[in-house]
């Protein structure tokens, strides 16, 4: 799956283990998908999924991790995916923007976008298909990118794997049924009934449209005007997200879990976010009785890397490597949820 921000790839495992502890959990409400890692992960083990977010291409990734039955939908992709590696190159939009205006990509793989994102747009696939395609592309993209993981800003000098030729594969589908949906959060918490919710939400001022505005575009495909060095969309000069605002977020979270018609709640936060464990305990305590789990987490690989300016200098000193992540189990049975806490495995802090 493409690199992402505050990934929960280290913990999928132990979010699986809570979900699976919970008596009587069936189905499960991912609110805040992502790229869809853990609710691909809760349909590989045997949970009814419907993941959710507002934006397109993690839209595009819960249609496609979670949406599209691989018992109906393997063999059409495999064919799909081996015709659109076979589309002759061609420089377009993407070429001219991302490789040559900016330099994420080698413009000899953004000619190979360019013509399989056409190829694509051209024949008017079926959604769950049209998203096994269009992620297929993503990742490959992903593979050959020339960025320390967001989009934000490239590398000066090419990435080594930016060299490398763009490869489309099949995703790894999934058999059985999903759901996914692209609405505000809490229009999904409203609509949607679940036994569990998962709520993963943005929780400082790093907004996911403009860190993987590329992945946005690639997906809407509507040719935006772009500004800047790393050619934003323009529309993320008046994205806002009360998830990413210090005044807002506390209200927008409470909302949701007004609205949420789950009995269980897990829910993912570090503190790194504008809320505090504390506040966070006090919120989720409305909805009934909370455990926590708390772990050691090693931060971004930007953060790993170093503070660059543009011209390519390392300026100032990170403040830190290491954060602390936390699982909130929330729900109305105590020794249930502690059930759930011991089956995180939390003798095991430290995750890398």
């Amino acid at each position: 799956m493409i690199k992402y921000l505050g990934s929960k790839r280290v913990l999928v495992p132990r979010l699986v283990a809570a979900f699976g502890a919970l008596p009587r959990v069936r189905t499960v409400l991912d609110l805040f998908s992502g790229t869809s890692r853990v609710g691909h992960a809760l349909k590989r083990a045997g949970l009814r999924v419907t993941a959710n977010d507002h934006l397109a291409f993690a839209h595009t990734l819960a249609r496609c991790y979670v949406a599209a039955d691989a018992r109906r939908l393997r063999r059409p992709a495999e064919r799909l995916v081996a015709e659109l590696a076979r589309v002759a190159p061609a420089p377009g939009w993407f070429t001219a923007t991302y490789c040559e205006r900016a330099r994420f990509f080698h413009p000899r793989n953004g000619a190979r976008i360019d013509a399989i994102r056409e190829a694509i747009a051209a024949r008017g696939l079926p959604p769950d298909l049209e998203a096994i395609a269009l992620v297929s592309l993503m990742e490959a993209a992903d593979r050959v990118d020339s960025t320390t993981g967001v989009q934000m800003a490239y590398l000066k000098r090419w990435a080594p794997r930016a060299l490398h030729d763009l490869e489309l594969r099949v995703p790894d589908l999934l058999p059985g049924p999903g759901d996914a949906l692209r609405l505000d959060a809490v229009e999904a918490a409203r609509r949607v009934e679940a036994d569990a919710a998962y709520l993963d939400p943005p929780y400082n001022q790093h907004s996911y449209l403009g860190n993987y505005h590329i992945w946005e575009s690639l997906v809407r495909w509507d040719k935006p005007p772009v500004y800047g060095a790393a050619c934003k969309r323009v529309d993320c000069r008046e994205y806002h997200n009360p998830f990413n605002s210090r005044r807002g977020i506390r209200g927008a979270l409470a909302e949701v879990l007004r609205a949420l018609r789950a009995r269980w709640i897990v829910v993912s936060f570090n503190d790194e976010g504008y809320l505090s464990r504390s506040e966070l305990e006090a919120l989720l305590g409305e909805r009934g009785h909370v455990e926590v789990a708390e772990f050691d987490f090693k931060r971004y690989v930007g953060a790993q890397i170093g503070i660059y300016n543009p011209r390519g200098e390392k300026v100032g000193r990170v403040s830190h490597l290491r954060n602390r992540e936390f699982l909130f189990l929330v729900g109305p049975d105590r020794a249930a949820l502690r059930r759930a806490r011991a089956a995180i495995g939390v003798e095991q802090l430290a995750l890398f």
